[in-house]
């Protein structure tokens, strides 16, 4: 499966101390009505909560950072689920003594600082739907 896009518009900003990371950026995607598009973002959280993907049970398993990490990396995409825009995103954070620390970012993630850039493409959305083989939300249409 392949589209092909053009790059619309691309908005840059900054989210506030205390915002909840994939809520807020989930929150200007729905509010911008952006269908497709890419996410990046660094900074700071407060606490993450993170999930890696166990392929042989088919299901997360979550855990929770409780200590102040730098965001090395945010990287994301736009699509459709259920009707509604939604951001798939992945994290690598870092601590302290330079341990890192990776996987899918969920809610619960509380910023410190953050600045983000998300581009908006124009052309049809991808959908997400489960696939079959792995139980995984992918692109199916």
């Amino acid at each position: 499966m392949l589209k092909e896009y053009e790059l619309g518009t691309i908005y840059k900003g900054k989210l506030e101390t205390g915002d909840d990371l994939l809520e807020k950026l989930t929150e200007i995607v729905k509010e911008k009505e952006i269908t497709a598009g890419k996410v990046i973002a660094l900074g700071a959280v407060k606490e993450a909560i993170i999930s890696f993907y166990d392929q042989d049970k088919q299901e997360y398993e979550a855990e929770k950072l409780d200590e102040s990490l730098e965001i090395v990396s945010l990287t994301g995409n736009i699509s459709l689920k259920d009707g509604a825009p939604i951001i798939h995103a992945h994290i690598a954070l870092g601590d302290e003594d330079g341990q890192l620390y990776g996987g899918h970012l969920e809610k619960g993630t509380t910023v410190f600082a953050c600045e983000f850039i998300i581009e908006e493409y124009e052309g049809e959305a991808f959908t997400r739907g489960l696939d079959q083989q792995t139980g995984l939300p992918l692109w199916v249409k």
